[in-house]
């Protein structure tokens, strides 16, 4: 029988010394920005029921999602999200709550993803939702708070892409296509694999939501997209969503990161009933993947009894404290002020004094060696400038 004792699960890692310093940067820099803009923490179970997940919408796979059984036989999975078990929240214990509500959370998620896949299967997640009020309004305080979130992690070169999922659901209406149909027509369109979707769609090509749906991918870039959008969409209703990424595009160039932002109108989430208007995704150098991402879902929270808007993101704390690791490029962990060590017959003393000096706001460690010499060697070890010595004749520093 195989031993994994000394291995953690595939998608699972230990964080150690500066890999936590720079989780908890991340951390605190984020709280920070949403406290500030007047949002309240929520904190939900790290176990939840099944039905929360795949009940209502189907909007997570369940081979995603790490299950297991209650006392009672009934199935629950370790947290794959935070956004459904908030609308849960929001539909039981912020019911009667005025709306808008504006919520953060900063919690751990486990998803089960595909083997070697280079994907964490546990990973930090804060993020943020806004549970009601207008849309314009709301999205463009998300996307905002979003700018910042990025410029707080002291990256100048971050970028955002922004879509709307409605383009998809509209054009893409009028096919007789079958669940896994237009799940391959999504991907077709998410991935750009333009020689695929032109095949797929060939037999509809003469009809104009069609053609639109074909030329989506293609349309991509920076203010130059909406005149080549306005001359290929069939209709008003397709339109009017373009108005409105418009104002949300023109919105963010006025906070002056133009040359950050593309749009991307084939940019339209995983499943196309999660998102139902603007969606996007933050990038960070140093990162693989995108780092952030959000969007309108104005129908999942419905799901649970309160029929209200709502839009938000979520940021994948451990990928950019990695990245904050790799830019860096020296310990991040700040050595104690203070070392102390006591001879044999002062070990009360020197706890005393230890606490003497924490008190005074001194970072102190106790050098627990049965010689000076070994604390001396210590000290140097970890870069501590200052070394205590406790004697019966009183305190000498070295």
């Amino acid at each position: 029988m195989k031993k994994y004792d000394l291995l953690t699960p595939e998608g699972t890692r230990d964080l150690v010394f500066d890999e936590c310093v720079a989780l908890r940067k991340v951390e605190e820099r984020l709280r920070n920005i949403f406290e500030s803009h007047g949002y309240s923490e929520v904190i939900t179970p790290g176990l939840e029921f099944f039905d929360v997940f795949f009940n209502k919408s189907r909007y997570l796979p369940q081979e995603s999602m790490y299950k297991l059984s209650d006392g009672k036989g009934r199935l629950m999975v370790i947290r794959p999200d935070s956004t459904m078990p908030i609308a849960r929240l929001v539909g039981t214990r912020l019911k009667d709550s005025k709306l808008p509500v504006k919520l953060f959370y900063n919690q751990t998620i486990y998803r089960a993803n595909p083997k070697n896949s280079g994907r964490d299967d546990e990973f930090s997640q804060a993020g943020i939702e806004i549970i009601g009020g207008d849309t314009i309004r709301a999205d463009m305080e998300s996307l905002s708070i979003a700018t910042e979130v990025m410029e707080a992690f002291e990256s100048e070169d971050y970028r955002f892409e922004i879509g709307d999922s409605g383009f998809f659901r509209l054009l893409s209406a009028k096919l007789s296509f079958n669940e896994s149909e237009m799940d391959a027509l999504r991907i077709y369109v998410q991935t750009k694999n333009y020689p695929a979707l032109k095949e797929m769609l060939s037999p509809y090509e003469n009809d104009p939501y069609v053609a639109a749906l074909i030329k989506l991918p293609e349309l991509f870039g920076g203010s130059e997209v909406f005149e080549k959008a306005e001359k290929i969409l069939p209709d008003d209703e397709t339109k009017n969503i373009l108005s409105s990424l418009k104002k949300i595009y023109d919105g963010l160039c006025d906070l002056g990161i133009k040359d950050k932002v593309t749009v991307d109108l084939g940019l339209i989430g995983k499943n196309e009933d999660y998102y139902t208007g603007i969606v996007f995704k933050g990038y960070i150098e140093g990162c693989g993947t995108h780092v952030l991402s959000g969007g309108r879902y104005d129908s999942l929270i419905g799901g649970f009894g309160v029929d209200t808007p709502a839009t938000g993101f979520a940021i994948n704390e451990n990928a950019v404290a990695g990245i904050i690791l790799k830019k860096e490029g020296k310990e991040l962990m700040t050595p104690p002020d203070v070392l102390i060590f006591a001879e044999e017959s002062c070990i009360v003393q020197s706890v005393k004094y230890c606490r003497q000096l924490i008190s005074e706001g001194l970072r102190v460690e106790y050098a627990d060696f049965e010689t000076l010499d070994e604390a001396m060697n210590y000290a140097r070890t970890r870069n501590i400038k200052r070394l205590d010595v406790i004697t019966p004749d009183g305190v000498r520093i070295i």
